[in-house]
């Protein structure tokens, strides 16, 4: 996946429901801007990083954001640099460090 994700210039991730978003991290992980919508726990993951859809099925909304992403290469290295940065607040031993956490709190 990180070979398609480095030849990308964008990743267009369109859920309408997700339970985390790791492809999106893996995309801004590997310097790919992403397309996704403000739904779910996608805003929570990938923060001011992204452009967004407010509709995950308007094709004109996708067609001019992916227009956007594809010609305004000033915004395209702003959401690199910023995906980059992002990815460094999410690992799998902070992942495995806070569900430990929370299981000894409750029990």
């Amino acid at each position: 996946m990180a070979s398609l994700y480095n030849a990308a210039t964008l990743t267009c991730y369109l859920s309408e429901y997700e339970g985390f978003g790791l492809p999106l991290l893996e995309s801004m992980a590997c310097g790919t801007p992403v397309i996704t919508t403000p739904l779910t726990s996608i805003p929570e993951v990938v923060g001011n990083c992204a452009i967004f859809v407010k509709d995950p099925i308007n094709i004109s909304e996708i067609a001019l954001a992916m227009e956007k992403g594809i010609k305004d290469d000033v915004l395209r290295e702003e959401l690199r640099k910023k995906g980059l940065e992002r990815v460094k607040n999410f690992s799998w031993q902070n992942c495995a460090s806070e569900t430990l956490e929370r299981i000894i709190e409750i029990q």
